[in-house]
C-alpha cells in the first residue's frame, strides 16, 4: 500500500499555450517555473506548493492526446500524485490486486524537482501519475 501526500500536478493541453499561460499567471497569480524546448511543448507554472503544466497541442507531448480541445477530444492530459513514499514493488504489487497495469517506471520532473513516476489509467481512461520523492 502507498500514502498520497497532495496533488503535485495537472498538466492541460492548449490550442493556444501562450494564452492559457498569461491566464494563469495574469489572473491567477501563478509564475513560469520552467520551461522545455518548443518541440517538446511543456511550459510550468508554479502554482503555490503545486504545477499547472500547459502543453501546446501541436507538440510532441500535445499530438498524444488526439486532436485540440474541443466537442469529444479532452484539454487534461493527466493529473499527478505525489505519494509519501516510493517502493515500485510494494505499488505494482497493489495496482495487481486491482488489475491495474503501470506504465515504466521512469523520472520525471515535478513539483518539488525529479522523482520517480509511473503512469496508470482510471476506469474511465484518464491518466494518473504516481510520483516518489524528489530524487535530486
Amino acid at each position: 500500500m502507498f500514502q498520497i501526500k497532495g496533488l503535485d500536478h495537472i498538466v492541460i493541453r492548449a490550442q493556444d499555450a501562450e494564452a492559457l499561460v498569461t491566464f494563469y499567471c495574469d489572473v491567477l497569480g501563478c509564475v513560469v517555473e520552467r520551461k522545455t524546448s518548443p518541440e517538446f511543448g511543456i511550459v510550468q507554472l508554479r502554482a503555490g506548493r503545486s504545477l499547472i503544466d500547459i502543453v501546446a497541442v501541436d507538440s510532441e507531448i500535445g499530438r498524444m492526446g488526439g486532436g485540440p480541445p474541443g466537442k469529444g477530444n479532452r484539454n487534461m492530459d493527466h493529473f499527478c500524485v505525489r505519494l509519501e513514499t516510493f517502493d515500485e514493488d510494494t505499488i505494482r504489487e497493489h495496482l495487481k490486486h486491482y488489475g491495474v497495469v503501470g506504465s515504466q517506471l521512469e523520472t520525471r520532473y515535478g513539483a518539488e524537482g525529479n522523482g520517480p513516476s509511473i503512469y496508470i489509467q482510471d476506469p474511465e481512461g484518464n491518466t494518473v501519475e504516481l510520483k516518489g520523492p524528489p530524487t535530486d
